[in-house]
């Protein structure tokens, strides 16, 4: 079950690790041809798709036509 804040700290958890937060804190400029994990508002996207969803094989980005 979730508790209070938990989506907070995934919606945090997301957008702290995406390539283009990554790329500017260690180059100081955005590369998105060479991100590897998706950008911050994709990764928020796809969070909150599996979330509203709740159905884990909505959430295969593997497989989707566009991200």
């Amino acid at each position: 079950m979730l508790e209070s804040g938990d989506v907070e700290s995934g919606m945090q958890a997301a957008s702290a690790v995406d390539d283009d937060t990554l790329q500017k804190q260690a180059q100081g400029y955005v590369v998105p041809d060479s991100f590897t994990h998706g950008s911050s508002a994709q990764r928020i996207r796809w969070f909150r798709r599996g979330l509203n969803g709740g159905d884990v094989a909505a959430c295969d980005t593997f497989s989707a036509a566009s991200l």
